[in-house]
This record gives C-alpha cells, structure tokens and sequence, in this order.
C-alpha cells in the first residue's frame, strides 16, 4: 500500500461520503475529482479528461435525445393509455401490464424517463380503483430497474461495462447479450411482486385529497358545450373545396365554427389547424362546433353535400393529444376590451378559436363571438396546445389561467410518432448488424428525428441529462488512478483471498455482493465504472474468460432495489407511493438476493468460463 494508492483511496471515500449525504451535487464532485487528480500529479491531462473522448459518452448523450424523442411523440403515453384500457379495474392485470410496458419502453429509453411517465398513470388508475398507490409504485420502479437488463444500451453501466472490454481489446457484447438474463428475470420480478405488493398496505387515495386539475369534460360541462360537436366530411363536388374560410362565412350562415381539420397525409389522418385563409379539399373532414342550436344540420350539409361522420367523446374530448383547449382572460391594461372576437380577429391573429364565455361565474350559451369582452371575462379557447401556450406570450393582452389535465398528456410532436418508431427501430437494426459502431448509429438515429421533426435541436440538447454525463466523465478517472496505484490489484488479490479457492462460481457471488454494497453509497454508473475493470483483471488472475465477470458487474450495478437512494428511479416512487426507507429493504433485499442467485446461474450457461 503505497502513499498514492492511500491518496486515491482517501479521494475514493470522500467521493462516496459526498453522494452518500447529498450535500453536494454528483456532478460538481465528479468534477473535483477530475481537478484533484491532475493538481495532485496522479494523472495527466489527457489522462485525466480522457472521459469525455470515450465513444460512449456520445453513445449514452444521443440516447438520452431519443428516449426523449419517443415523449415528445406521445409514442410513451399512448402506452400509458393503451395499459390503463386493457387492465381495467384489475390491480393484477395492471400491476403486470405495468411491469412489462415499463421494461419494454425502458430498453431502449431512460428508465428514468419511462418511470416518471407512468407515475401519473399509476395515480389515476389507483384513484379509480380505489387502491393504495404504493401497491403499484415499486412494481413501477423495480421495472424500470430491470429495464437496464434487457438491451446493451438500456442504461448506462452497460455501456461501461461494454467500453473496458474494447478497451482490454475483447469483443464487445452484442446488442442482445444482456436479454435471456433480463427476462428471466423479469418474469421473476412480475411473479415476485404479485406477492409481495400484499405487504406495501399504504393509504388509499380519496377523491377529494387535494387539488385536482380539471379535465376537458370539467370544461364541457361548465361552458355548456355537450351536443355541440360534429364531425364532418367533404364529398367530392362541395362548393366548399378550394375556398378559403373566411369567404365561406359558415360562422354567419349557419353558426358552424370550424376548428380543426382531419386530412389524410401519407397514409395516416393527422389534425391540421385552420385559420381564415385556409383552403379545404374533398375528403377533409371538418370539427365543428355548432353553436346555433336553431340551424337544420341536414340543410347545412345537403347545400355544401357534407356527410356526417361518427364523433367519439364529447366535443372532441378523444382528439384532447391533438386538439387543446385553454380558459382565458384579458388584462385590465389590455387594448382588446370592449371589442368583439370578431373585431379582434381572434382565430386568424392567434390560430385558436373562441368556443365558450363565463361572465361573473356563468357561461353564455350559444354564439359568443359577437359580445364585447370585458374586464373579468373568462373565455374559452380551443386549438393547437402549442398555439395556446403561446396565446400568454404574444402581446400583453392575455393570461392562461387553467390548463385542463390532458395538457400533461399532449405531445408537441404527436404526428410524428411513427417517424420516431421507425428512427428507433432502425437504430436498433444498424447496432445488431455490427458493421456500423453503436455512436454512429444512434447518431443516425437522432439526425433522422430532427429531420423528421420528432424533435428539434433546441429540445435535443435539453433532453441531454448532462448531471449524469459529467459524473460518468468524472468517476472513469477513478478506474485509470487505480490501475496505476495498484488499487485494482489489491482488490483482486483480496478477493482471490476471500474466495478464489472455491472456484469461479464463487468469485461471481463475492463480485455482485461488492457491486450491490457499492452501490448503496454511489450510483449504478459509478459502481461499473470502478468495478468493471477490478472484474477483468479477476477473470485474468484465475486464467478463466472474462465475460461472465463483465456481465456480473452490468446485471449487479442495475440491481438497485435495496434503498430509495440507490437509484433515481427509486427516489422519483418514494413519495407518491408513501413508503418508508424501511419498505425498499423488506422487499429489495430479498429480490437482490434472487436476482444474485439468478445471475450466478444463468451467466455461465450463456458465457462458459
């Protein structure tokens, strides 16, 4: 144990006691990290910030982009839809669907990410059922944690695993080595907690705890807009086809308020919003809302040959990731009171259409766009949710007061959506053929969801979680300082002391075990940053392959179940599932424990010594 090896284990320590307490955030360490070592003459420059040239830094920032991506399309919350329809009401049917959904999205997007989009899921259907949502929320996490054993660059200690293989000058591991294991032990995780959910007895929601957003049939209700709503199609042959809005003047004839479109553009139907100078064509099929309950609808569509079409929902409530709608109000130093919507223009100047008006806490029924707007009017708008939340920022005439909940669910992306399906499927093609590196190909991948619009370049860097970057920078120099002091040895020799005389199958168990306590104290990316390295250099010191130590290392750093502090993805389910430090030991323990037991056996199968 010489001076710089009692150096770097001192930086070590004080590095775990720093994320421990949480005092100090994991990236600002990291970067101390970095500065200690190169003032300390440990390591070089180069050495030192050799992190940020690694392939997969580039690899792990471009992923976080297309987890991204796949949100912004809605591709994540029709998930969470469609898992709320097939489950029902059954907390077993749910609990599973959960687990599988969450592992699925969480193989080829941040488990992070997946996790605090179905949070909300899990709320509303525990509401509905009347169950306690901790019942559901650690199935929610223990997926996501599980999610990183399912694909090579599910999360990010794969990656690092995968990297001090090349380093070492071994093949890497293909896309899908990682996958019979996280299955397995998937199906484990589902059947486990189907048992185990019985001793999470937290408190079950109530309907009135709280403040609750209101939701598009809340509004519906209140603005008197129920039986309003129509869906109709343009035969071929309309006057209507080639004409612009505003000459039709449907408002003035027959009180027909057009507020979206539904056109056919390349195979699929998507919402085009309207304005005045907008141009129909023959088969469009029109959202209308009708506020003169007097007009023949059949007059209306026989003159301008219409055909009704079936409307699901009330007034559009079924377009609500499309169709957005908004209550309003003028300030008091605006220019627009005293004016009329008409007057003000308000669907050509701002894109959005003006559906319903309270005034004093009443809604005015029927046509409202010819009432002079005054001072404490609240009206409602509906149109493109991008067009409502810039509603407040043109001009100083208006405030947004209340979003309805289904804004939390609106994608600005949504027609995008197979675009960033076909983008993610194609990266995962171009990584199983091998002939193009992983970085390259998820590059492709994001390039071609900018270009496709899934995503535009401002959102793109945003989506980087750059906390999370810096600190796998900043703990690589960890692994090179112990190499060079002997630390790595010294570990291995230790180990080999502990356990070498029982076999390999041995040092497979000492190895998760250091990985898991490890863990406690730092995150899963740091743990395989600093342990991959120790597991390569034990492979070599018992002559045997290195594989199936490398593959111990990736399935111990995502097996994080033991602590709410353990991962972030426990940390986002501690309080909306109401549990205790307590709750994550009684039952993260033991599936760590099975989780070790599974990895013992089934790696060597897949990876001979």
């Amino acid at each position: 144990m010489n001076g710089e090896l009692i150096w770097v284990l001192s930086l070590l320590v004080i590095a775990i006691i720093l994320f421990a307490t949480g005092k100090v955030r994991m990236d600002a360490v990291a970067l101390l990290v970095i500065v200690a070592f190169v003032l300390s003459g440990t390591l070089t420059l180069s050495e030192a910030f050799a992190g940020f040239s690694d392939p997969n830094i580039v690899l792990i920032a471009a992923l976080f982009i297309i987890g991204d991506g796949l949100v912004r399309t809605g591709v994540a919350t029709v998930m969470g839809a469609w898992l709320v329809k097939v489950a029902g009401n059954s907390e077993t049917k749910m609990l599973v669907y959960l687990m599988l959904t969450v592992a699925g999205l969480g193989a080829f997007m941040s488990s992070t990410g997946v996790v605090a989009i179905f949070i909300p899921v899990v709320m509303s259907v525990s509401m509905r059922m009347q169950a306690s949502p901790s019942r559901l929320m650690m199935p929610l996490s223990f997926a996501g944690l599980i999610s990183g054993m399912m694909t090579l660059v599910a999360t990010p200690p794969n990656l690092v695993v995968n990297s001090e293989l090349l380093r070492e000058g071994l093949e890497g591991f293909s896309f899908f080595s990682v996958t019979p294991i996280g299955l397995v032990i998937l199906a484990l995780g589902v059947i486990y907690m189907l048992i185990a959910r019985f001793a999470l007895n937290g408190e079950t929601p109530r309907r009135s705890d709280g403040w609750r957003r209101r939701t598009f049939r809340d509004l519906i209700k209140e603005y008197r807009l129920t039986g309003r709503a129509r869906r109709l199609a343009i035969r071929p042959g309309s006057p209507m086809i080639g004409q612009r809005l505003d000459d039709l003047k449907l408002r003035e004839r027959y009180g027909a308020n057009v507020i979206g479109v539904e056109r056919w553009r390349r195979f699929r139907r998507v919402i085009v919003n309207v304005n005045g100078v907008s141009e129909f064509r023959a088969r469009d099929v029109l959202l209308i809302d009708m506020s003169a309950a007097e007009v023949d609808l059949r007059e209306f569509c026989g003159e301008q040959l219409l055909e009704p079409m079936v409307l699901r929902g009330e007034y559009f409530s079924d377009q609500a990731l499309d169709v957005g709608m908004a209550e309003v109000s003028l300030i008091p130093e605006s220019e627009l009171l005293g004016k009329t919507v008409r007057e003000i223009g308000f669907r050509t100047r701002y894109g959005l259409n003006v559906v319903g008006l309270k005034r004093d806490g009443v809604a005015i029924e029927g046509a409202v766009v010819d009432i002079p707007l005054e001072l404490g009017d609240i009206f409602l708008v509906v149109g493109n949710w991008k067009f409502i939340s810039q509603l407040g920022q043109k001009g100083r005439d208006f405030v947004v007061l209340n979003m309805p909940a289904e804004e939390s669910d609106a994608s600005p992306a949504h027609s995008q959506a197979p675009h960033a399906i076909f983008c993610l499927v194609l990266m995962v093609a171009l990584m199983l053929t091998d002939e193009i590196p992983n970085p390259v190909a998820a590059i492709i991948a994001c390039l071609l969801m900018g270009k496709f619009r899934c995503i535009d370049a401002q959102s793109a860097y945003k989506a980087i979680h750059w906390p999370s970057i810096i600190l796998i920078v900043g703990m690589m120099p960890f692994a090179l300082a112990l190499q060079k002091c002997g630390g790595v040895d010294l570990v291995v020799r230790g180990l080999m002391d502990l356990g070498g005389g029982y076999g390999p199958y041995m040092m497979l168990v000492c190895l998760f075990i250091l990985c898991a306590v490890i863990g406690l104290f730092i995150s899963n990316t740091a743990t395989a940053v600093l342990m991959a390295p120790i597991a390569l250099a034990m492979a070599k010191s018992m002559g045997v392959s290195p594989y199936p130590f490398a593959m111990m290392v990736a399935m111990a750093a995502s097996a994080a179940f033991m602590t709410p502090i353990s991962s972030p993805v426990n940390t986002l389910v501690l309080g909306p599932g109401r549990y205790t430090f307590s709750d994550f030991v009684k039952l993260g323990v033991p599936f760590t424990v099975l989780v070790m037991v599974v990895c013992v056996v089934l790696i060597p199968v897949l990876f001979p010594f």
